[in-house]
């Protein structure tokens, strides 16, 4: 059989007792009935309506079929729907779910916009309009945990995190970076997290080149996301947590001069260092040959670089790491901190707990396609990556409503695959719109109780 693109129709004449006639004929229908929760989250939050207030609109007034408004959300919806791609407009523009989701009305409703429409939007944003669009998805962010916790949040974590974005084109920007092995820019993501809960809400995302060391614009990501969280929790400790890249003077001395900030970070071990470690990397390795198996022992010391004002804390982690088939292996780790917990408390309960960190990472980049910055300018890029994000937040937002249900942990393909990728016919009548919703889909109980958390009635 050849493929044919056009084929409304196919058969399957012998895989049952009778033969299967596929007709693609429903034109009032969509894969993505369950999406009309984006929508809720988004109206609560007002997430795209935010971002698209930063975007000046510069095209002739006399000429306009799609507001901002409505290309923010059909970017937005979109990549959280799986559709990562401006080239899938075309197959999107008379879906009727999709024409909702914009505010359109989904039968009579004018067609989405285009993919060339699309691509000249985001490459219109310019470096101004990006600053304000990174301040309002931060805002939007603390705001909403603001009101779930009433703001009295004890503490708040900051977390930063650098990740390799590789190119494959001539992106403006894009360096080779001997560490990663790649051309590639590298993000910096932040996440918030609250008290002892266990999840971490991204709150922004910033596009660097691919040469950028850890440490470039952490200072000033940093500054504006302890004010923002000052405001919204006056009477919380902030704590901020960095991996071994940011630890760098200037970092240092900016966190030492926050009043209520404590901070935890990873240092590269040195000559200094592990000469400090020598009494208890010894310990380690005792306790290694007895029990064959990996050892460690925690300790701590005061120290000062050349480059530091002054003398810090230091916690030590001696370890030995044992593999079957391998000698033993000496793995000193050291964290830089201003807590005054126990060093074993600081390593395993505070740091380690970053690592958790990867995994939202992981959902961005596999779950949402954070890393499609194949646009040839870096301000498109960063921008594509804002649109991501902001399609992450609202994903996280379904996810907190999800509780108490089997989605309450849910990864963010999970999500997609179990409560949006829902087959509907649409009806539009003279009084109300009706999604007519498979009965048998596995996850109908949670989705009604997210809907009904989001603001829906049962009717």
């Amino acid at each position: 059989m050849t493929t044919n693109a056009t084929t409304q129709c196919v058969i399957f004449p012998e895989l049952f007792s009778k033969p299967v006639v596929a007709r693609f004929d429903q034109h009032h229908g969509s894969s993505d009935g369950g999406a009309v929760l984006l929508k809720s989250a988004d109206q609560r939050l007002r997430l795209t309506e935010r971002l698209a207030g930063c975007i000046e609109d510069r095209r002739d007034s006399a000429k306009i079929t799609h507001e901002i408004s409505e290309l923010v959300r059909q970017r937005v919806f979109a990549m959280a729907c799986g559709y990562a791609d401006c080239n899938d407009a075309a197959r999107l523009a008379d879906d009727p779910i999709h024409k909702m989701l914009v505010g359109r009305n989904p039968i009579d409703g004018a067609p989405l916009a285009s993919q060339p429409t699309l691509s000249r939007f985001e490459n219109s944003v310019g470096p101004k309009e990006l600053l304000r669009i990174g301040e309002a998805l931060a805002g939007a962010v603390i705001e909403r945990h603001r009101r779930r916790l009433r703001g009295k949040a004890r503490r708040v974590t900051i977390d930063l995190d650098p990740t390799e974005d590789p190119t494959h084109g001539a992106q403006q920007l894009s360096f080779f970076n001997g560490y990663y092995d790649s051309w590639c820019y590298l993000p910096v993501l932040g996440f918030l997290s609250f008290n002892d809960e266990p999840d971490q809400y991204l709150c922004t995302a910033v596009l660097r080149p691919g040469n950028a060391p850890d440490k470039a614009g952490a200072v000033g990501i940093l500054g504006r996301l302890i004010e923002r969280v000052r405001g919204a929790f006056p009477k919380a400790r902030i704590r901020v947590r960095l991996d071994g890249g940011f630890a760098a003077p200037e970092i240092l001395d900016f966190l030492d001069g926050e009043p209520r900030v404590d901070y935890v970070i990873a240092m590269a071990k040195n000559a200094v260092l592990k000469h400090r470690a020598k009494g208890l990397m010894a310990h380690a390795r005792r306790r290694s040959r007895k029990s064959r198996k990996t050892e460690h022992v925690y300790g701590e010391c005061r120290y000062a670089a050349g480059t530091w004002s002054h003398t810090r804390r230091i916690v030590i982690k001696a370890e030995v790491v044992r593999h079957p088939g391998r000698k033993p292996k000496d793995n000193p780790r050291f964290v830089i901190t201003t807590l005054t917990h126990s060093p074993r408390f600081v390593y395993e309960r505070i740091y380690c707990a970053r690592g958790e960190i990867e995994n939202r990472i992981k959902e961005l980049q596999l779950g949402l396609s954070l890393d499609r910055t194949s646009c040839p300018s870096f301000w498109a890029n960063q921008f594509r990556v804002f649109l991501t994000a902001t399609a992450y937040v609202l994903m996280q937002e379904l996810r907190l409503h999800a509780q108490k249900t089997p989605r309450a942990r849910a990864q963010v393909w999970m999500i997609r695959d179990h409560l949006l990728k829902l087959g509907a016919s649409v009806v539009v009548s003279a009084r109300r719109i009706v999604l007519h919703l498979p009965v048998s889909f596995p996850d109908l109980d949670a989705w009604q109780r997210i809907a009904v958390s989001l603001g829906a009635t049962a009717g």
